[in-house]
């Protein structure tokens, strides 16, 4: 009955949700009302019944057929967008000549601010003085380094050149399934073939090229029609994910790793700062910035998903921040494989930083720091923009700097808390980098940057 009941509570909840949709409530605010609820509904789970209860265990696979089954359908969406996005934003160039430079400005923005990101994780784990070889692992976090470990020697197994050729995609079918840890990288690899083809037919045959831009267009507005559906669940799938979080989590566990996951957001806030430093440098404002990107910001952070909030991060640069289409796709796009801040940037270096000492390497050595920021920013390719990036990111830097893999598992009891803010840090890059783009090839239309109407103006969902 126990369970029957756990189920009708969660079931109440989400009719709740729909009650508020119903009455039109805005989405930030009702995706930010299933969070709250979602925490006390856990926290209710967690006290009354503890985590190791048969009927705790017995009810979260309840909870996972709303929870894990959003996820999936964030899986299931993340491809074929990031095909798409990258694709339409070359038939919606108008820069022409400037495309190369475009390209430039994005990637340098986004692989540079993951050297600085990764300059503020060594420097967030050495003031807190984080030292993985004072963190008890308990039988969840063995297990997580053994998998860990299994998967780092596989990788191990190839050489650099060998890795670099795996970013291609020899079959990019193959490749939108997901089924690779460099799947997305090689989707956006094939797409950019699609895209420069398109602008060799379009200077060719224009008719041509029409016809061909029609039919991404469709497609396009199919897709983004499929991924609103998506996002439409974002509070129900949040209600459950963050149930089963705060009810599963062990909070002795999280007690003792306290002190990593404030140092973490120290890091993710001071990053996020250096963002808003970066908007202001190119003469615009940042509490604009802060203002229209935080509905989206919000979505990235409950969702853990950067490709999931892609389509509302593209549309928050063009229809608030005046960002072009063209430019605002790339960036968007390219942000999801590329240069991640929070996945690729802060939590690799601190692990770095926290393992070092446990082999007798010396973290605060200046070779070590610049060694770590040099492979922080060139392992940030192909960093997956749902779900285990971060794991991967971290496996590739220590792996590369010779450190222990498996001691990456100590982190599973808080890696959902961290990777919430990380997350959220991801997509920020990324609108970052169409900003600073936009602005200094002269594209952006302060106008719509500046107007202070689409503060409030919520995101279409």
């Amino acid at each position: 009955m126990s369970i029957i009941a756990n189920i009708a509570v969660l079931l109440a909840i989400t009719a709740f949700l729909y009650y508020l949709k119903k009455k039109h409530v805005k989405f930030s605010t009702r995706v930010f009302i299933a969070l709250g609820l979602g925490i006390l509904l856990g926290l209710g789970l967690h006290t009354i019944y503890g985590v190791e209860s048969e009927t705790l265990n017995a009810t979260m696979p309840w909870y996972n057929i709303i929870g894990t089954g959003y996820v999936k359908l964030l899986q299931m969406i993340a491809m074929p967008l990031v095909f798409i996005s990258i694709l339409i934003a070359f038939t919606k160039l108008t820069i022409g000549k400037n495309l190369g430079k475009m390209a430039g400005i994005i990637l340098a923005v986004l692989i540079g601010t993951t050297a600085i990101s990764a300059a503020l994780g060594i420097g967030a784990a050495t003031i807190f003085d984080l030292d993985a070889s004072q963190i008890l692992q308990g039988e969840a976090e063995v297990a997580r380094g053994e998998a860990i470990a299994e998967r780092s020697a596989e990788m191990a197994d190839k050489t650099l050149p060998d890795q670099i050729l795996d970013l291609f995609p020899a079959n990019p079918f193959f490749d939108l399934t997901g089924a690779r840890s460099t799947s997305t990288i090689a989707v956006v690899i094939f797409a950019a073939f699609l895209g420069f083809a398109f602008l060799t037919v379009n200077r060719k045959q224009p008719e041509v090229a029409a016809t061909i831009k029609k039919g991404v267009d469709a497609i396009y507005a199919l897709i983004m029609e499929v991924v609103k559906i998506v996002l439409r669940l974002t509070p129900y799938g949040i209600l459950a994910l963050m149930a089963r979080t705060v009810a599963t989590s062990d909070f002795g566990a999280i007690y003792n790793l306290g002190k990593f996951v404030i140092a973490s957001y120290v890091a993710l806030i001071i990053m996020f700062i250096v963002h808003l430093i970066i908007v202001a440098l190119t003469g615009l404002s940042p509490i604009t910035y802060v203002k229209k990107t935080a509905e989206t910001l919000l979505f990235a952070f409950t969702s853990r998903s950067s490709a999931g909030a892609l389509p509302m991060n593209i549309q928050t640069q063009t229809k608030k921040l005046g960002v072009p289409d063209g430019i605002a796709n790339f960036a968007a796009s390219f942000g999801l494989s590329i240069g991640q801040n929070g996945c690729a940037g802060v939590y690799p270096a601190m692990l770095a930083v926290m393992i070092a000492p446990t082999v007798g390497i010396n973290p605060l050595t200046p070779s070590f720091i610049a060694t770590v920021i040099v492979v922080v920013a060139i392992s940030s390719f192909g960093v997956a923009g749902v779900g285990g990036g971060a794991t991967f990111a971290a496996i590739i830097v220590l792996s590369a700097l010779d450190l222990p893999v498996a001691l990456a598992g100590v982190l599973i009891s808080v890696e959902p808390l961290i990777d919430m803010g990380r997350t959220a840090l991801n997509v920020s890059g990324s609108m970052t980098a169409g900003v600073t783009a936009s602005r200094a090839l002269g594209e952006l239309d302060t106008e719509v940057y500046n107007d202070k109407s689409t503060y409030k103006e919520a995101t279409e969902i």
